[in-house]
C-alpha cells in the first residue's frame, strides 16, 4: 500500500481483536492501528503491552474509546477519525459478545428476554449503528473494507449437520432427551442466531456497497481460547480452542487483501464457510 491504512478494531484490547491489532503492527505493510476498547485506560494497557512483544513495527498504534452499544461515544469516535485522518480504510467490527449464561441462570422469561435483547444488542444491532455512522468515511478510501467477525457456530449448514460440521460442532449438536423442562445445555442459541443475523448484515453491505468498490467480509476466525462467554481461555483450551492468535492472522490477511476474492463470504483459514 502506497500509505498507511487507516484500519480501526473494535474490541480491540483483548482476545481476537488484541491479537489483530499485533498482527498489523507486526506486519511489513504500514498502518494506522486504532485500538477500540470501552476504557480508554485498558487500550493504554494493552498498547504497552503489545508493544513489549513487538519492539519493531512500520505502523502506529491509536487507543480509541469507543463503546459501540452508546450512540455518542459513536459519534465522537466518527469525528475523531474524520478530523484526524479524513477517511477510513477497514473497519473491523471485532466486538462483540455472549450472554447466554444469563438464560441458563434463569431460564423463564427475565432470562431468556436479557440473553437475547443483550446479545442481539452488542452484536447485531450496535455493530449496524456503528457501520452505518462510519461509511461516509470508508467510502473515501481508494481501498475499502469492511470486516464483521462471525462465528463458525453460525452456519446453518453445519449446525444442521451438513457436511461442513466439525467435530467440535458435532459434539455441542447431540439430541436432548424427551421430556420436560429440559436440562441445562450449553447451546448458546441466543449467541448463534445473533451472528446468523450478523452474516445477513454483512450480505446486506456487501449488496449496498458493491457498486462502492467496497469489499465486504464476514471473518469466521475458528473456536479460539477467548473469553468469550466467560468461561475462560484454559477451560477452552482443555475443549480443544486454538491460539486467538490464528483469528488475528487471518484477519490481518483480509485487511491486507489477500482474501479479496472472497468478499462477500464467510472467509475462514481454511477457505470459506458454508452458510
Amino acid at each position: 500500500m502506497a500509505e498507511n491504512s487507516i484500519v480501526l478494531v473494535t474490541g480491540g484490547n483483548t482476545g481476537i481483536g488484541y491479537e489483530t491489532v499485533k498482527a498489523l503492527y507486526a506486519s511489513s505493510d504500514a498502518h494506522v492501528v486504532l485500538m477500540g476498547s470501552r476504557s480508554l485506560d485498558k487500550a493504554h494497557t494493552a498498547i504497552k503491552t503489545l508493544q513489549s512483544e513487538v519492539t519493531d513495527s512500520n505502523s502506529e498504534l491509536v487507543p480509541i474509546q469507543i463503546d459501540i452499544e452508546d450512540d455518542a461515544s459513536i459519534e465522537r469516535l466518527n469525528k475523531f477519525i474524520g478530523s484526524t485522518y479524513g477517511r477510513l480504510d477497514a473497519l473491523v467490527n471485532n466486538a462483540g459478545g455472549s450472554h447466554d449464561a444469563a438464560m441458563r441462570g434463569n431460564p423463564k422469561a427475565a432470562g431468556i428476554r436479557e440473553a437475547f435483547d443483550h446479545t442481539y444488542s452488542l452484536n447485531v444491532t450496535s455493530t449496524q449503528v456503528l457501520t452505518h455512522t462510519l461509511i461516509p468515511l470508508i467510502l473515501k478510501s481508494s481501498h475499502p473494507r469492511i470486516l464483521f467477525v462471525t462465528s463458525g457456530m453460525s452456519s446453518l449448514d453445519a449446525c444442521s449437520g451438513g457436511s461442513s460440521i466439525s467435530p467440535t460442532h458435532k459434539k455441542g449438536l447431540a439430541s436432548v432427551p424427551a421430556g420436560w423442562p429440559k436440562p441445562p445445555v450449553l447451546s448458546q442459541i441466543a449467541y448463534r442466531s445473533s451472528k446468523t443475523g450478523l452474516n445477513m448484515v454483512m450480505l446486506e453491505w456487501q449488496r449496498f456497497l458493491k457498486e462502492d468498490g467496497v469489499k465486504v467480509f464476514c471473518i469466521s476466525p475458528g473456536f479460539l481460547a477467548t473469553n468469550l462467554g466467560g468461561m475462560g481461555p484454559e477451560k477452552l483450551r482443555e475443549m480443544g480452542a486454538g491460539d486467538p492468535s490464528l483469528g488475528g492472522a487471518l484477519i490481518k490477511d483480509v485487511v491486507e487483501g489477500k482474501r479479496d476474492t472472497d468478499a462477500g463470504k464467510v472467509v475462514n483459514a481454511a477457505g470459506v464457510q458454508a452458510w
